[in-house]
């Protein structure tokens, strides 16, 4: 075992004793940033001192729970390698099973595609590069958020709007024209107990949606109903604790057919789907 195989088994150790499940595959992405490599290529590496007190440093950091992407600067979420950190919800794989319903979604040539409380772009940009002849509008009011969602989208086509997805004008130049919404607000019932790296770095802005997760889903079902043109399809993100409470609020809108709980890939009810009729 040589010396950087030595340092990444050291490192797992150290990050499960930590109460980290990804142990193994943290230290060896960390091992991978600090070298420049792809993780495949860690066994022909040789590098200097320097680098593995470098790593070793991140591995410190990693184990006090600051969370994995903040140190690489990044977040895989479905093709796309974001910008990440500090002040900025990091997507997460289980908003993937979001994407990919949302990716099955009939969208005009031309037409419209919202992507409410968008964070960093995820969703958004995702979209835009599958559906590269749609309009796509990220819609976020954090602006330590849009500043990343601005790095993630230069050289794109996506629009970004600073605004409250709970203001009942937000996109009012849209009305009837939209497409298709997807939405990963705050739903988080205040008081939930959370992970480190959730509970002391995501923005608490972008989690917790009231006593029962409910507060901001409420008006976003709202807002759809009046952006939707008739047939277009909307998807949100919700706690696993309150898919029927939102499978309810469409319903009680009385514009929606179709209406939907659908799991994410654990198998967790996970978002609620709907057509405006």
């Amino acid at each position: 075992m040589n010396a950087l195989q030595q340092a990444i088994s050291d490192a797992a150790t150290v990050l499960a004793t930590a109460g980290i499940d990804s142990a193994r595959a943290d230290a060896e992405q960390l091992a991978a940033h600090v070298l420049g490599v792809d993780r495949g290529r860690l066994m022909f590496a040789d590098p200097e001192p320097r680098v593995l007190d470098e790593f070793r440093t991140l591995v410190g950091q990693r184990a006090l729970r600051i969370p994995l992407q903040h140190l690489l600067g990044t977040a895989v979420f479905g093709p796309l390698t974001l910008a990440v950190g500090p002040g900025v919800f990091i997507p997460r794989p289980e908003t993937e099973a979001l994407l990919e319903w949302a990716q099955t979604v009939p969208v005009r040539p031309g037409g419209v595609i919202v992507d409410l409380c968008s964070g960093s772009g995820a969703l958004a940009l995702a979209l835009a590069r599958y559906r590269p002849d749609a309009r796509v509008i990220a819609v976020e009011r954090s602006e330590e958020a849009l500043r990343y969602a601005r790095a993630n989208a230069d050289g794109t086509t996506v629009e970004l709007l600073h605004a409250d997805v709970t203001d009942r004008d937000v996109l009012a130049d849209l009305t009837g024209q939209v497409d298709l919404v997807v939405a990963n607000p705050p739903y988080i019932p205040d008081g939930a107990e959370l992970e480190p790296e959730v509970a002391e770095h995501d923005p608490r802005a972008a989690l917790f949606g009231g006593p029962d997760g409910m507060a901001v889903i409420e008006p976003i079902v709202e807002l759809v109903s009046r952006l939707l043109r008739p047939g277009g399809q909307v998807g949100v993100e919700h706690d696993d604790t309150t898919s029927v409470a939102t499978v309810e609020l469409f319903g009680a809108a009385g514009v929606f057919t179709g209406v939907a709980a659908r799991r994410d890939l654990a198998g967790r009810r996970r978002f609620v789907t709907a057509v405006r009729s």
